[in-house]
């Protein structure tokens, strides 16, 4: 697996490059902007982008997307809750930000116990995980005898998803990282939106929202 990340955008988003050493595929999660910057990643790289992969449908991880998908003809997804965020300039966000984006759609809406299939290593599941927005998602990737969790907003290194946007929980929050997260062993990887990488253990035992 090749593995790859970036901060873009004006709040530093966390985009990941995930590939497939064998075919050379890749997908992108979460490109919030600064798309020439990825672009010069993935041909240093030699990858073809086959998916774009949003956690969930703020401005921040989403406002990459048009461009990215016209460079590489991907294919674009996110959970099927939050896919009127995509094509909502109200609704993302964006409205507010100065850089309205509505659109493009999602060609394909996921939802919880799907998986994403990239080249012919790389395999995605799909976990619901709201709190953040109402169709918030984690997608566990499993490689040799590690997992990981790109978990988007939902849990930070030491702190947790803003739940005051419109369609936030912070209950629903707190219940997807308990239900959803924390089930996983202490040496879980996990692969924040924003900040740097953390693992279940750290957060179980010091994440002030969680202990």
């Amino acid at each position: 697996m090749i593995l790859l990340g970036l901060e873009v955008g004006a709040i530093m988003t966390n985009c990941y490059i995930i590939g497939c050493e064998e075919t050379r595929e890749a997908a992108v999660i979460d490109p919030g902007g600064d798309v020439p910057r990825i672009m010069k990643v993935i041909e240093k790289n030699d990858l073809k982008v086959t998916h774009i992969i949003n956690t969930h449908g703020h401005i921040d991880h989403i406002g990459g997307n048009k461009r990215l998908k016209e460079e590489t003809g991907a294919e674009l997804i996110i959970h099927e809750t939050d896919a009127p965020m995509l094509t909502s300039s109200g609704r993302n966000l964006s409205l507010f930000s100065g850089s309205v984006v509505s659109g493009p759609a999602a060609d394909r809406e996921v939802k919880e116990g799907d998986t994403i299939k990239v080249g012919s290593t790389v395999e995605f599941k799909v976990l619901h995980t709201p709190g953040h927005t109402p169709g918030g998602m984690t997608l566990e990737l499993k490689v040799d005898d590690k997992t990981l969790l790109f978990v988007g907003d939902t849990l930070f290194n030491s702190s947790i998803g803003r739940t005051d946007f419109p369609g936030g929980s912070y209950k629903q929050l707190i219940d997807s990282i308990k239900e959803k997260l924390l089930v996983y062993d202490d040496s879980t990887l996990v692969y924040s939106g924003h900040g740097p990488h953390t693992n279940i253990g750290f957060e179980r035992r010091n994440n002030p929202f969680l202990v």
